[in-house]
């Protein structure tokens, strides 16, 4: 009865916020990655591949309270003087490859809608994305943004119930929205643009703190990891550019119509 306490629930509540938090990005990519597959599968391929990576993330868990230390341990030690040095461990490597995979998406999307020739736009329209393919990506995404959420809940806690039912309901949250940010993304293709390089802003934010991680130093400087504070700051700043830039081309839009329209006043009389 001891766990049952009335702080353990309030550092229940305080973790939900934070899965809330530190899932945003990881919605983000849920719903990118699956815009491509079938619609009628849509739905059931970000269902099953949020659930299995939660159950994922409570063995992950288990696992790190077990074996943290081993996975802060370092396996290479690079050292070129001046140039290039640092202690890689698993975990660092992980973040790494993270968000070098989450980048190279982000670019390659960007690429994608830049291209002006069109048969590359009916090829891609007409594409669709494996239902497999789909869900193994959103289960190792969804366990490489784990964690960061699994490292901060193991700062608060060590009672096992309180982390595993905080990773369950951050998990149905993701699900219960997941559907919506998709939805929202289709109906306004224009915010699409804005959502690739917010996800291209995670990868940067991965490379970071796995480079901080891995206490790289490249031509004698550390690597910094970009914190929260900083990544939601840009984000706000996107968003707001983003929707000045939107207002600005209506106004230009309407401002041309008026223009367009005075000519055909001119003849009329």
């Amino acid at each position: 009865m001891e766990s049952l306490t009335v702080a353990n629930f309030m550092t229940l509540g305080v973790l939900i916020l934070l899965q809330a938090v530190l899932g945003f990005d990881n919605l983000l990519y849920i719903s990118l990655e699956t815009k491509n597959v079938d619609a009628e599968k849509r739905n059931f391929v970000q269902r099953l591949g949020i659930g299995i990576a939660v159950l994922l993330r409570i063995i992950l868990l288990f696992i790190l309270i077990e074996v943290i230390k081993y996975f802060q341990d370092p396996i290479w030690l690079p050292n070129w003087e001046g140039v290039f040095s640092g202690q890689v461990n698993i975990h660092s490597l992980i973040v790494l490859a993270g968000g070098g995979f989450i980048t190279h998406t982000a670019i390659k999307e960007i690429w994608h809608m830049i291209s002006l020739e069109e048969h590359q736009t009916l090829e891609k329209e007409g594409k669709t994305q494996s239902v497999g393919k789909a869900i193994t990506m959103i289960v190792i995404m969804n366990l490489v943004f784990s964690f960061d959420s699994i490292l901060s809940a193991m700062a608060l806690t060590d009672v096992f119930w309180v982390m595993a039912t905080a990773i369950i309901i951050g998990g149905i949250l993701m699900i219960w929205l997941a559907g919506h940010v998709t939805t929202f993304l289709r109906k306004n293709r224009m915010y699409e643009v804005l959502g690739l390089f917010i996800l291209f802003l995670v990868g940067i934010m991965l490379l970071t703190e796995g480079g901080h991680l891995a206490h790289l130093e490249i031509f004698g400087s550390k690597v910094l990891p970009m914190t929260k504070t900083t990544f939601y700051f840009v984000i706000f700043f996107l968003v707001l550019v983003d929707i000045v830039q939107g207002r600005y081309k209506k106004n230009l839009l309407r401002i041309k119509q008026r223009l367009s329209k005075r000519p055909k006043q001119n003849n009329e009389k």
